[in-house]
Order: structure tokens, then sequence, then C-alpha cells
């Protein structure tokens, strides 16, 4: 009966323990929000904006409670909204926005369509989605430069010689990565 009544008191001990939650706190005690999931909050927001597309690129770095925004947009409003959304996001107590606006240019305009119907015309337009394209098309002042992730070598070294053939092009660079896209 004594061995019962301990092993009863053990198990209430241990159960009561179990339910009590302890909430990390830092020091000006707001609830700490894990690194990991603060990232893969804020490129799903960066993700959902209305007008990011394949002409826009935005990356992001977390240091504490301080989000840097960079990279660069061609849709209007689109750096400001990025930097709004990002403030919301629980854990965000700063944003640092230095995205930039890419100028309006019907030279860059004509770049960028080229640069798409090209990809497409090769097989390579699955890369363009456009809810979340797997690879940005950026243009600067005829200077082209191509981000984000491809599934193979291949795909790779053919964007690049596509990119590279394209009329008018001062330059072209290519930042894209062999793999899947994580979250950033």
């Amino acid at each position: 009966m004594k061995v019962l009544k301990n092993f009863l008191a053990i198990l209430i001990a241990i159960m009561s323990i179990s339910l009590v939650s302890a909430s990390a706190q830092t020091i000006s005690g707001k609830k700490a929000v894990p690194v990991r999931s603060m990232e893969e909050q804020i490129f799903k927001k960066i993700l959902a904006l209305p007008n990011y597309g394949v002409f826009d690129n935005i990356k992001f770095a977390v240091n504490g409670d301080t989000v840097t925004l960079t990279g660069q947009v061609y849709s209007l409003g689109t750096a400001n909204e990025a930097a709004s959304v990002v403030k919301r996001i629980p854990g965000v107590a700063n944003v640092v926005n230095n995205i930039t606006m890419l100028p309006p240019s019907p030279f860059d305009d004509s770049i960028r369509r080229q640069a798409l119907r090209t990809f497409a015309v090769n097989g390579l337009g699955g890369y363009f989605w456009e809810s979340r394209p797997d690879v940005r098309i950026i243009v600067d002042h005829g200077n082209l430069t191509l981000e984000g992730y491809v599934m193979n070598q291949g795909d790779y070294n053919m964007l690049g010689v596509y990119a590279r053939g394209l009329p008018n092009v001062f330059s072209v660079t290519n930042n894209l990565k062999i793999g899947k896209e994580m979250y950033r």
C-alpha cells in the first residue's frame, strides 16, 4: 500500500510539473521568438506580397529583434509594403529597409520581357511561376542579374547562356543556387 501511495505521489508530481509551462522571457519582458520561426514567418510574408513578382528580389537578415531587408524591387510600393508586413511579425522590434527601387526604364523593361520570353521558349519557364517564381530577373540600367534557385547544374548553365545571349544586355551576373530555397 505504501508503494502505491509513493507511486501515485510521484505520478502526480510529474504530471503537475509537465502541465506547468514556463515561458521564455527576454530582459525587456517580451516573449522570445525562436529565430528560425521568425525567419519562416518573414519568408512567407514576403512571398505573399501582392506585387512581389519575378522582377523583384527581397532578401533579409535577422539580428536579434532587428530585421534588415535588402534587394531590388521593380513593383511600385513593394519595398514599403515589405517593411510594413515584417514589422507586424511577433518578435520583430526594428526593420531596416535597404531595398532599392529600380528606376522606371523602357530599355530595362524590354530586357525583362525578352529575358522572360527567351527562358520560357527554351523550356525553362517552370522557374518563373507567377505566384512564387524560383528564379528572379533583376535588370538595372541594362545589367541583368539572376537570383534564386534551380534544380540542377544544367538549368543553371542554360539560364546563364541564354541571359548572356540577350541583345542590349551590358553584363550578366548569375547568382543562382542549385537546390531548394529554404528561408532566405
